[in-house]
């Protein structure tokens, strides 16, 4: 534990996220920050990371969100298996990337993207989609040639010449048992803290209104967030950076994942 970190028992942090939900209306700490809303919470709380220092206790992670806004919960980040491909960057974006939209501008002319924010309830428009094979117990990255919307026609061209339009060999996949250690060890027990935001003479404020206490994360009803649409599995790299390959919730869906949650308040 770094000196002068916080510490807080389970009860006293429930008691703390009161006193803060008590202030009402608090300014943005870290202005210009997209990070604004968990930031300034970090900041009250008096940590300096999202992993709560709760001793004695099973590890407790720190969620937060805007209220109202459609943005996704990142759950955790992890690449997709077997990682001696290195599928982003050596598979998905030479193969079946597509150019930057600042390419030339901002990156060199070369410069591929591929950003897809996919799930398991119907393919993308550029006809990827995510499978879960209970049999096989994998979470596997399908493409469908006959999925792709008309608008991408010259770029399925493209593919077909870079890598034909048969399914994906070998398909990126999660083992079932990885993701649950993925997941169990960074998502086992979690606070949910929602704010409301309003701007100010050109700042943010933000009132932490609504806090849930989320226990037991279950990797069942992962499977079942991603069958259904509301868990995605989200690529999101170019030629010079892979920003990491998120596993990522809507915010309303993200207390289903957990065997237990209490709304604090």
């Amino acid at each position: 534990m770094p000196p002068g970190q916080q510490t807080f028992t389970k009860e006293g942090l429930i008691g703390k996220l009161a006193e803060i939900e008590a202030m009402g209306f608090i300014p943005n700490a870290r202005h210009g920050n997209h990070g604004g809303v968990g930031n300034t919470l970090e900041d009250l709380l008096g940590i300096e990371e999202n992993n709560l220092p709760i001793p004695n206790a099973a590890e407790w992670e720190l969620k937060t969100h805007r209220k109202g806004s459609a943005s996704l919960v990142t759950l955790f980040h992890s690449e997709p298996s077997p990682r001696a491909v290195r599928f982003v960057p050596r598979v998905l974006l030479p193969l079946y990337g597509w150019p930057h939209q600042q390419a030339g501008a901002k990156y060199p002319a070369t410069e591929r993207s591929f950003r897809q924010t996919i799930s398991g309830a119907g393919p993308s428009d550029r006809g990827f989609k995510v499978v879960v094979d209970r049999d096989a117990r994998k979470v596997l990255i399908s493409f469908d040639p006959l999925s792709v919307d008309s608008r991408h026609h010259l770029w399925l061209a493209q593919v077909k010449e870079r890598a034909g339009l048969a399914e994906l060999d070998p398909q990126p996949y999660w083992g079932f048992d990885d993701l649950a250690h993925d997941a169990g060890s960074k998502l086992h027990n979690s606070f949910f803290v929602e704010a409301e935001v309003k701007r100010e003479t050109g700042r943010e404020l933000y009132h932490y209104s609504r806090a849930t206490m989320l226990s037991a994360f279950s990797l069942d009803r992962l499977l079942a967030g991603i069958e259904s649409g509301v868990v995605y599995v989200d690529f999101d790299a170019r030629s010079g950076h892979n920003h990491g390959t998120k596993f990522r919730v809507r915010s309303d869906a993200l207390p289903m994942l957990y065997e237990q949650n209490k709304r604090l308040f």
